[in-house]
């Protein structure tokens, strides 16, 4: 260690490289983290806590309007935007602070600026004159968004970034993506009141999901009112007096206020200085790295969004636990990445575990049984709403074992958890049934579907 000023040094202080840097300065060992933004990275500053409490924000209009059919009445209900930016970026402040004080507490050094790396085991920060040496170097960098720069009048576009901090509410706004960031802001712009329209290239939205959730949640946000146009793209971006008039290829032109590009991420590697550190890319443009974590320069590790396997924050805290326990703790371990839950908090959110009906039939070598139910909540009674919940469980007809979940409507992300802890554990469809419904929910239709949808059960 004399030869080095850190044990261990962390670029970037998100959700996965803090983790990794207080646990291991709690053993001990000297560590520095450097951040060029704020203390919580993608997931606490620009990610998914801001978009949760806006999620929170659009929802509130829906609960009004089923609030009405209970027999309450709400005169003059208004939202005001900067109000709510107020009380967003406050609370914002609040856990980056407590990010960066339980770094402190932990005994972490907490290096304000843009870290590069020089050789494989000093980093400079940039613009500051400052250098460091370390044993082991750790890159939690993330990721950041992804728009095409070469489309003409792509200057005119936000990404999700700029959205958390728009000065004023647009009347018209137009997402191009269909992924689950593209659903997740239609769904918030919608339920402030922004007319809405979602354009995607593909067939369907989120691509990579189960062919039954993409069609039944593509009609429901319909619903919310939410304009969706499907296998069309950009042709250029126009401004006018009148906003921005956006070409497609298709010929459409449709005119808003605000344009958004969610279409993807990247890994954020730009300038980190990789080459001169032996740190190789793969194909995709992500740090490469092994099953433990570790680069191709043999004293470095990456974590989280930066490697591009399942970008998701409990999985880069996960992974960064791993990183600790195989290097400083002599136990080598590796984060499992089957049968993760995950949400997108559309309007309504999904939530899901496990396999697609579709990889479900390619692995299960005897083919699959799977059960479906669509149904109106109990809680659309009173108000005349045509709205649908999807559930949607996918079996492997040899062992009977669980081994999908899918649910489309209210509270799904909340049932997911619990319905990840059963598939983790491998519990079988007849263990689902033994299960006593908590009635009345709508979560017991989960242990209650019984018959198998016609034709379902085939060879992968």
């Amino acid at each position: 260690m004399a030869d080095y000023d850190y044990d261990l040094f962390v670029i970037g202080a998100g959700s996965g490289g803090v983790r990794a840097a207080r646990l291991t300065a709690l053993d001990g060992k000297k560590v520095a983290v450097a951040e060029e933004y704020r203390v919580g990275g993608t997931c606490v500053i620009r990610g998914c806590v801001p978009k949760k409490f806006m999620v929170m924000a659009s929802e509130v209009s829906h609960a009004l309007e089923i609030a009405e059919g209970y027999g309450w009445s709400f005169d003059n209900a208004r939202f005001d935007w900067p109000t709510f930016l107020e009380a967003k970026d406050v609370e914002i402040a609040r856990l980056s602070g407590i990010y960066a004080a339980n770094l402190g507490k932990a005994g972490v050094e907490l290096v304000h600026g843009r870290a590069v790396l020089k050789d494989a085991h000093t980093v400079e920060i940039v613009g500051k004159n400052q250098t460091f040496t370390a044993e082991k170097i750790l890159i939690a960098t993330g990721g950041r968004p992804w728009k095409p720069e070469s489309l003409p009048g792509i200057e005119h576009a936000i990404t999700s970034e700029e959205a958390f901090h728009l000065p004023e509410l647009p009347k018209r706004i137009l997402i191009a993506g269909g992924g689950y960031i593209a659903v997740e802001f239609a769904g918030i712009f919608a339920g402030l009141g922004v007319e809405t329209t979602l354009i995607y290239r593909g067939p369907n939205i989120l691509r990579g999901f189960d062919d039954d959730v993409r069609a039944h949640l593509a009609g429901e946000i319909e619903k919310r009112g939410i304009k969706v146009v499907l296998g069309c793209q950009h042709e250029k971006i126009e401004k006018t007096a009148a906003g921005l008039v956006n070409h497609l290829e298709n010929g459409m032109k449709l005119e808003a206020d605000v344009v958004m590009f969610a279409t993807g991420r990247i890994p954020y590697v730009k300038d980190l200085g990789l080459e001169a550190a032996g740190v190789e890319l793969n194909d995709e443009g992500a740090i490469k790295v092994d099953p433990y974590s570790k680069t191709t320069a043999d004293n470095i590790w990456a974590i989280g969004d930066v490697t591009d396997r399942m970008n998701l924050t409990p999985v880069a805290i996960r992974e960064a636990v791993a990183f600790h326990q195989t290097v400083y703790r002599g136990n080598p371990q590796h984060f499992d990445y089957e049968a993760v839950a995950t949400a997108v908090f559309s309007q309504p959110p999904v939530g899901v575990v496990g396999l697609s009906e579709s990889e479900a039939r390619r692995s299960c070598s005897n083919g699959v049984d799977v059960y479906v139910t669509r149904f109106r909540p109990m809680k659309y009674a009173f108000t005349g709403s045509d709205e649908r919940v999807l559930m949607k469980l996918v079996v492997d007809a040899d062992s009977q074992r669980v081994v999908g979940v899918h649910i489309v409507g209210p509270e799904s992300p909340e049932m997911i958890q619990l319905a990840a802890i059963a598939v983790k554990a491998g519990l079988t469809k007849a263990q689902w049934d033994a299960t006593c419904a908590v009635h009345p929910t709508m979560a017991e239709e989960l242990v209650t579907l019984k018959e198998k949808q016609s034709g379902a059960t085939s060879a992968g």
